[in-house]
């Protein structure tokens, strides 16, 4: 076993599996010897990714298709993994929604809290107490530089984000001298498919990233932070808005962000 898999090994969950960066994590962490347990809606989509790594790299593959809207799809997961040895967990299902907010639909906006806050609060807090006693392992949220200020026409999804950058920060705290590292993410504008299903032409998106890119970013810098921003762009950006007057800043990103 190497270092790695002993670190963070053997199990890795991962949510939010079947696309963009929750493949990515997938991919990655069986490339360095991680078994997984892979949750996403897109039954299809699992079990394709669990033949492709199966096949490449040995890697074994529970695949648990779970809509993450239903109130008891945490406990149908940590059911599954009872009697699994996970060392890394990987919350990183979540979706947005874009528009005024009065005129978001209430129940996405409420099966968005549900999925984006709610889920990784109740998986994090089922499997922390395994990761303690084995004094080891990983704890990893994604989040977004969305979550770094209050973004208008993005309010509900924002604050989402807001709240898992809070709970993986406090969680760093807590968690860090009982050997676990605990890091946040927060990508700016990447290459998957929630821009398109926010309503987003991806060729209007600049400085995207790879889901690829932002994966090999978290995870260098694992145990190196509590939160990174693996964008040097969206990085500055952020740091400009946050120095200026609240106010000021976030006039300037309703004016910028405003719909057409």
């Amino acid at each position: 076993m190497n270092d790695y898999t002993h670190r963070y090994g053997p199990v890795a969950l991962v949510t939010g599996a079947s696309s963009g960066i929750g493949r990515a994590f997938a991919v990655e962490l069986a490339a360095r010897g991680l078994d997984l347990v892979l949750v996403a809606r897109r039954a299809d989509r699992l079990r394709d990714l669990a033949a492709e790594l199966t096949a490449k790299h040995g890697t074994g593959v529970h695949v648990l298709p779970e809509d993450l809207t239903d109130p008891g799809a945490p406990d149908r997961i940590l059911d599954a993994v009872r009697d699994l040895d996970v060392g890394m967990v990987v919350n990183n299902a979540g979706f947005g929604v874009k528009g005024a907010f009065e005129s978001g639909d209430p129940g996405a906006l409420a099966d968005l809290q549900t999925v984006n806050c709610t889920v990784p609060t109740r998986l994090a807090h089922g499997l922390v107490p395994a990761l303690r006693r084995r004094g080891r392992g990983a704890l990893l949220f994604t989040a977004s530089v969305e979550g770094l200020i209050g973004c208008p026409y993005s309010a509900v999804y924002s604050a989402s984000k807001a709240y898992v950058i809070a709970l993986g920060e406090a969680l760093w705290g807590e968690l860090t001298p009982a050997g676990i590292d605990v890091l946040t993410l927060c990508p700016g504008a990447t290459d998957t498919e929630a821009p398109a299903k926010q309503g987003i032409d991806p060729a209007t998106l600049h400085h995207l990233m790879s889901p690829e890119a932002v994966v090999d970013s978290a995870l260098a810098n694992l145990g190196v932070e509590p939160l990174h921003v693996p964008s040097d762009h969206y990085r500055q950006s952020m740091e400009g808005l946050r120095a200026m007057p609240r106010r000021d800043a976030l006039t300037a990103m309703a004016r910028a962000m405003a719909p057409a």
